[in-house]
């Protein structure tokens, strides 16, 4: 009995790590490619390095719970599908004694993960957004990109080119009126340059050679302008947003503060109690993918990886979507969506539960 559970558990182990290893890349690679942009606009490359560790624990929570279902459905499929499990079923070996190295990890799993989504991800999580903003302040022309419009206050700009580290050729600024709806001016320059006083967090461009176009005037005047500056704030933009923390970058202690706090002011603490019960409901996604997978691969039997692979992309796919969208009612709190998290959770286990019940009374 002891060689057999070694033997399941070392299969499931090794296709456990390698599948953690490629979600864990591929989902950090998403979010890379946008920070190595940055990069190649004066960003220290160091930077690179630090959001991945500080992002690392919540992309492991949903990467653990992904490897284990897609670990599950290989493996079991394939000891399905060359009878062994039919044939440790014959020597007197129990569905529950087979699979019970499984269900363990699974359960250490779910225990880490919920460590993870409690105390470790969400501050961790905070601390990338204030990294990253934090170095757009020490390098505020790292987010002018050639064919990208950037706003302050009520000033769109855009660039069609940039010529060495400061000039730019091609700028277009739009002015707003204070409501943000219409344009006031619109003013084309056929180059630019852009000034960084670092100490007061001011970005000061510089317009050469412009034709300015005065909507508020009836009808439009049109006018040359031989040099034009705007100057702008940038430290005050990215600052302003950092006066509280948001839901997502709270401990659980934090959460738990805020609702308290919100509950005896009479506030609604929908929004609160939805990120909660969303940070448990995705932790405890090991023990319902682990729940439904066993009894869908042995009942499968197929031994092809990419049937296994297909299989655990639908399943975990469709578990993490309905989470996202129960989430997204938290502005509907007549529609309890803090409880409509669990029906995914609930449904998996269920199912699962029912399933592996059949298999032992066989």
């Amino acid at each position: 009995m002891k060689t057999l559970n070694l033997y399941v558990t070392k299969s499931f182990l090794i296709i456990f790590g390698m599948s953690i290893g490629i979600l864990t890349f591929a989902m950090l690679g998403a979010r890379m490619i946008e920070i190595i942009d940055h990069i190649a606009q004066g960003i220290p490359i160091i930077h690179v390095f630090r959001f991945a560790l500080y992002t690392m624990p919540i992309v492991l929570t949903f990467t653990i719970p992904w490897a284990i279902l897609v670990a599950v459905i290989l493996v079991f499929s394939r000891l399905s599908a060359d009878t062994e499990i039919t044939a440790m079923r014959a020597c007197g070996i129990s569905i529950l004694q087979i699979i019970s190295p499984i269900m363990l990890i699974s359960f250490l799993m779910a225990l880490i993960c919920l460590h993870l989504q409690i105390n470790v991800g969400p501050p961790l999580l905070g601390k990338s957004r204030a990294m990253f903003a934090g170095a757009i302040i020490d390098q505020p022309l790292a987010i002018f990109e050639p064919g990208r419009q950037v706003q302050f206050e009520n000033n769109i700009v855009y660039i069609d080119d940039k010529v060495g580290e400061d000039e730019v050729k091609d700028v277009q600024i739009f002015t707003m009126s204070p409501n943000g709806r219409d344009y006031e001016q619109d003013i084309t320059a056929e180059r630019g340059k852009f000034l960084v006083d670092r100490d007061k967090q001011v970005l000061t461009i510089q317009l050469f050679d412009c034709m300015i176009i005065d909507k508020k005037s009836k009808p439009e005047l049109r006018f040359f302008n031989k040099k034009v500056e705007f100057e702008f704030p940038y430290g005050k933009e990215f600052n302003k947003f950092n006066i509280g923390i948001r839901p997502k970058y709270m401990t659980m202690r934090d959460l738990f503060a805020r609702i308290h706090i919100d509950k005896r002011f009479n506030r609604s603490t929908t929004k609160l109690e939805v990120e909660m019960n969303q940070r448990i409901a995705f932790a405890l996604a090991p023990i319902a993918f682990m729940m439904l997978g066993l009894p869908l691969a042995i009942r499968t039997s197929r031994r092809e990886t990419s049937v296994g692979i297909f299989l655990s992309v639908i399943l975990g796919g469709a578990f993490f979507l309905a989470i996202i969208i129960c989430e997204s009612l938290s502005s509907h709190p007549n529609l309890m969506p803090q409880y409509l998290l669990w029906i995914p959770n609930l449904t998996y286990q269920g199912i699962g539960a029912i399933m592996i019940y059949r298999m032992v009374k066989k």
